[in-house]
């Protein structure tokens, strides 16, 4: 800079249009620190030759085992002139692929370009130091270029850094043949080991959605010279998915939600494999966001989420969603039936998970082992008779390039921004999940019933945790405050265990008990193990040691005395007038009627009345769903007292929602919810009150209940006994 121009510079109030002068080491950021791995920088490459309109990627992993080892990745693809090189390939950030994609100008084999940021070049210097790229256009000589990226990056200004091109006749690309080949020197990585090889096949491999038949159009593979036996033997995909006992496929257009699901059976089981679909009108439902105003009487901790039935606004930006999901059962007597359990358990440990593709090609990272973007595995923990996790599930959701306009992949090549858009996928991507989640929990239960075990692997569930807990209490000093908690969990819970053993209770009844208590102990030992304050552990195991209580005394026959079903009617309705106005519901009570006399009978009212009031909350969910645009003439719950039912008096709840599609034995069953995101316990909770009370819940039709023909919905009767008094 001129003496002149720096003391202009230093005067006040000067202005200058000065330009970015970017140095030569920028290119080496582009590729270090916007690509993740070695793995996912080949994967870029592949890509490209995707966007090259190539058929067949070749990826080849030369002398791996030496220091002058190289890697080459050849694609049959279009190739590129030198006006091609020089005017894009060798100007980062150019646009021409996005602009391409704008204009839904497609190649030959009607592809719309991947790449939209003019960077995916450089993922070659995340893998080593030079490179040399041969490629030829149709007609044209072809280019050869060199580059040495660490003489590059010596340059202070990247204007100064220049890159060898030169054309020749063909000799990579003879006759008539086109495409482009990169070979890196000098590698980076250079300990490329059999187990990097065999996972950077599965990356390679994993570029093309296994259930599109865009698949067949473009075939990467992997080669590595004298060392073909490191992935000679990996598992073929296709046989083992062929042997999932679950099939599941879905799809989300315009609204419309259509679904198939099939259970194939389990070699030597006795339990035959059964196909069912989706009706014609069935709606999607999403897991919506919690709504705190819905609050009511229960506080935070008991609000409900509200229904969103999706339609095509919520794919807005996105486009038809498909996924087709093969589901496996990992219980080792399961597992034995498909013979080689072993192989099983590591293929699904390397590939367990949910991909995502766009026209049929991946969008990397999703569906990695160390990546879970729909949440999997914590929704199993929260529900986990009911939800799968990553390691049992292999699945894709596929994707129309051209629709997904609001999807945009980040610039370092893993997985979509973050925005309302990716969002709105996962909301239809998990609600989609429920019917799927739903039917196998039926066969699943089945399967249980056959192999048994069931009980035993529960009672592990509370035994664990309880023992890991005194461990921590013992490694903090907090034994002497915790060991006198632990030893009463352990006999509350033996105690009501046996109890509800007597009562005739099944096996699987106590799964609310062991996910409840098992929470609490979870939470308590992870307060402990991260140094949680002295008065935060006391107050957390003061909350611990009631969970089990209102049962337990219960069981002991406490707390019962006479109550009219009036006033437990009457107290439901109080405490929900909000929901009512809030949800637009009417309210129909004939059992409040000055004219209608009360029925009493003996029962613990605390309980009863939770039970009533998940009634009324199933209710208020699926109203919404049948009518998403109601109002109080089309949203109604009827609430009447019936004196015919068997064993005793009974309040009936019924309603103008879509009804029940589910036989009794499943809507009691723990975890079993048609819900998005429902932990399915609130029938179960409502069957157990009214069984350890001497009643039952019963789902009567509506002559037997005698409900008005325009509550059409679902109909559900808390039965109570006729002389309950002890």
């Amino acid at each position: 800079m001129s003496r002149q121009a720096k003391s202009k510079l230093g005067r006040s109030g000067a202005s200058l249009a000065l330009p970015f002068r970017p140095r030569a080491r920028i290119l080496q950021l582009l590729g270090d620190e916007l690509i993740g791995s070695p793995r996912l920088a080949v994967f870029e490459l592949v890509k490209n030759a995707y966007d090259a309109d190539a058929h067949l990627v070749r990826v080849v992993l030369e002398d791996v085992d030496r220091a002058d080892a190289s890697i080459v990745v050849e694609d049959d693809g279009d190739g590129m002139t030198l006006e091609t090189i020089r005017d894009i390939w060798l100007v980062p950030g150019h646009d021409h692929r996005a602009r391409q994609r704008a204009a839904l100008q497609r190649t030959r084999r009607g592809r719309l370009p991947l790449g939209e940021k003019g960077l995916g070049r450089f993922a070659a210097h995340k893998l080593g130091n030079r490179i040399e790229v041969v490629s030829r256009a149709y007609e044209e000589p072809e280019c050869v270029v060199s580059i040495d990226w660490d003489a590059l990056i010596q340059h202070q200004n990247l204007s100064d850094a220049t890159v060898h091109v030169a054309t020749r006749d063909p000799a990579v690309f003879s006759k008539d043949r086109t495409g482009t080949r990169i070979t890196i020197f000098d590698l980076r990585e250079r300990n490329w080991t059999r187990a990097e090889v065999r996972r950077l096949r599965r990356q390679i491999t994993s570029i093309t959605s296994p259930f599109e038949r865009v698949s067949d159009e473009f075939s990467p593979w992997l080669e590595v010279p004298g060392h073909e036996k490191w992935i000679a033997d990996v598992p073929d995909a296709d046989t083992l998915l062929e042997r999932a006992p679950w099939h599941y496929r879905f799809r989300f257009d315009e609204g419309r939600f259509d679904w198939r699901y099939r259970f194939r059976g389990v070699t030597g089981i006795k339990l035959e494999g059964r196909n069912t679909t989706g009706k014609e009108d069935d709606p999607l439902l999403v897991p919506p966001e919690a709504d705190v105003s819905d609050v009511g009487d229960r506080g935070l901790a008991g609000r409900r989420r509200r229904p969103v039935r999706a339609n095509a606004s919520i794919a807005k930006g996105i486009g038809p969603v498909t996924g087709e999901f093969y589901v496996f059962d990992r219980d080792p007597a399961v597992l034995s039936k498909l013979g080689e359990p072993r192989l099983f358990k590591n293929y699904l440990d390397e590939n367990g998970g949910i991909r995502v593709y766009r026209d049929g090609i991946r969008v990397y990272n999703y569906g990695e082992l160390d990546d879970d973007w729909l949440g999997l595995d914590l929704r199993r923990v929260n529900a986990p008779t009911r939800m799968f996790s990553r390691n049992i599930v292999v699945g894709a959701i596929d994707l129309s390039l051209e629709s997904s306009t609001a999807l945009k992949e980040k610039t370092n090549r893993e997985g979509f921004v973050e925005n309302a858009a990716l969002g709105r996928l996962k909301q239809i991507v998990l609600g989609a999940l429920t019917p799927l989640e739903v039917e196998r929990g039926k066969d699943k239960n089945h399967i249980r019933r056959i192999v048994g075990g069931a009980q035993d692997r529960e009672t592990k569930l509370i035994k664990r945790p309880l023992q890991q807990l005194r461990t921590a209490a013992h490694k903090h000093n907090l034994k002497d405050e915790l060991e006198p908690l632990i030893d009463k969990l352990e006999r509350d819970y033996d105690e009501l265990r046996d109890s509800m053993l007597r009562a005739g209770l099944s096996g699987m009844g106590l799964a609310v008990f062991f996910h409840e208590v098992e929470h609490g102990v979870r939470g308590l030992y992870e307060l402990i193990e991260t140094g949680g304050e002295r008065e935060a552990i006391r107050q957390r195991a003061r909350e611990l040691a009631g969970i089990l209580g209102g049962f337990a005394d219960l069981l002991r026959k406490g707390e019962r005395r006479r109550n009219g079903l009036k006033d437990l009617i009457r107290r439901v309705r109080d405490i929900n007038r909000v929901r009512f106005r809030k949800h637009h519901v009417r309210l129909e009570c004939p059992a409040l009627g000055d004219d209608v006399p009360d029925a009493t009978t003996s029962f613990v009212f605390g309980l009863a009345l939770g039970a009533l009031n998940n009634l009324l909350d199933n209710a208020f969910y699926w109203l919404p769903v049948r009518w998403p645009e109601g109002d109080a003439s089309e949203r109604a719950i009827h609430l009447s007292v019936n004196l015919d039912m068997a064993p005793g008096p009974s309040i009936v709840v019924a309603d103008t929602g879509p009804g029940l599609v589910d036989g009794p034995d499943d809507l009691i069953r723990p975890f079993f919810s048609r819900r998005p995101e429902g932990m399915g316990l609130g029938l179960y909770y409502a069957h157990l009150v009214m069984e350890l009370g001497g009643g039952r819940l019963a789902f009567p039709d509506r002559s037997e209940a005698e409900i008005p023909e325009a509550f059409d919905g679902a109909v559900v009767a808390l039965v109570f006994p006729q002389d309950a008094r002890q």
